[in-house]
């Protein structure tokens, strides 16, 4: 059984690439995060070949996963980087970026933020708001910075089919800015002396479950875009989804087709996330408890929300299975975290065989928004994180276990 082509059953036991995950939680106990690097790089050059046709340049959604060593792996094949945060800035210079490889995104940067991004020469900032470009112009200005590269990010007013917590284009959202708004910025670009208004950046929303949005963003892009000489760029974005097993979710190449008409002509920026870590990751946790009750089974394990936040913040389903398959019929559990919230369920009605204190069980899909968003609430230590490297045979530890000593590191005592 293969659940990608990296992560599969064989005699029985999942394996991520050629690594037997139940060794992996033998050696580090869980719960841990696995990240397969081949699979990785499987979906980045999957997506670089949707959109050959427009010689994209691709920059990796840090904020899918921050951890280094995945920076490291994309940046090493040539990816860009697309960072909301400095914090985000820095991880990537420390794993080898050069600052014109990164574009700097967010609704709300700092002056602080800014003036780290223009100390470190990075390549794009994708602006949100007027008063932004006031203090990216003012602090250019004071470094001596000039024709710093600036995308303005449109917000198309048009709601995309996805989840309402990651749909990111519509009129009701903080992000983004208005047709109105950019043509007015655009017909008074002297104003801001130190900045050059070379592009449009246009982002609709996370996992879409159509191309009907992002091809109704894109293209009102490009028709502002082709009003103005200065602008050579269209940053379109990400929101390419990744296939949870729930669902019917269009391909890259669907996204591709959809868009490479409207962007001809045009240097073409692409920012996924989620479609090429996603599938990546699995997390491995372990049976505490078992219980019975309100004709309901309930699997304690020891991975909760502090872990995995998604199926609490966006009611996601993730599939989760044995890390051992069983011999006994399935039967429908619930999969439940130790944390003190009623919410902490992994999983809902899950399909299982009949499991013991002690079984392995792995959720899928987690590479994007998993560990890095995850938390100390209830003083849980952040969760171990591991990666395969790309010949598929090898792995070693890409974040230790927190441990309870450096809960307390940044406190005063």
């Amino acid at each position: 059984m293969s659940l990608n082509t990296s992560i599969e059953y064989r005699d029985e036991q999942l394996y991520v690439d050629d690594i037997s995950a139940d060794d992996i939680a033998t050696h580090m106990g869980t719960p841990t995060y696995v990240y397969s690097l081949k699979r990785v790089l499987d979906n980045y050059r999957r997506i670089q070949d949707a959109f050959a046709t427009v010689k994209p340049h691709v920059h990796y959604s840090a904020k899918a996963n921050a951890n280094i060593q995945i920076l490291k792996t994309l940046l090493s094949v040539g990816a860009g980087i697309d960072c909301v945060s400095a914090g985000e800035i820095f991880k990537a210079l420390k794993g080898g970026a050069k600052g014109e490889q990164i574009v700097f995104a967010g609704v709300g940067k700092t002056p602080d933020e800014i003036k780290f991004a223009l100390e470190n020469g990075v390549g794009w900032f994708n602006v949100e708001n007027i008063a932004e470009l006031d203090y990216i112009n003012r602090i250019a200005k004071s470094l001596g910075r000039r024709e710093v590269n600036i995308a303005l990010r449109l917000n198309p007013e048009v709601t995309a089919n996805t989840h309402p917590n990651i749909a990111t284009g519509h009129g009701a959202a903080k992000f983004g800015l208005t047709e109105k708004a950019i043509l007015h910025v655009l017909d008074n670009m002297s104003d801001w002396a130190n900045l050059a208004f070379t592009g449009i950046h246009v982002h609709v929303g996370s996992q879409l479950h159509d191309t009907n949005a992002t091809q109704k963003g894109v293209q009102t892009a490009r028709d502002i875009a082709d009003r103005y000489e200065s602008i050579t760029t269209l940053n379109i974005g990400g929101g390419m989804p990744t296939d949870y097993g729930t669902a019917n979710v269009p391909s890259v190449d669907a996204f591709a087709e959809t868009v490479m008409p409207l962007v001809e002509g045009y240097d073409i920026i692409l920012e996924p996330g989620r479609s090429i870590i996603g599938d990546a990751g699995i997390l491995i946790t372990e049976v505490l408890y078992i219980k019975q009750q309100a004709g309901e089974t309930f699997y304690i394990v020891d991975g909760s929300m502090t872990e995995l936040i998604r199926p609490m913040l966006y009611d996601a389903t993730h599939q989760i299975v044995p890390v051992k398959q069983g011999k006994t019929e399935t039967h429908s559990a619930q999969v439940v975290g130790p944390v003190c919230e009623t919410t902490d369920v992994l999983g809902r009605n899950v399909a299982l065989p009949q499991l013991q204190i002690g079984d392995r069980l792995a959720i899928l899909t987690v590479g994007a928004y998993g560990a890095v968003m995850a938390s100390n609430y209830n003083a849980r230590p952040l969760p171990a994180e591991i990666v395969i490297a790309p010949e598929g045979n090898s792995w070693h530890i890409a974040r230790k276990r927190q441990s309870y000593e450096n809960l307390l590191r940044d406190e005063l005592e």
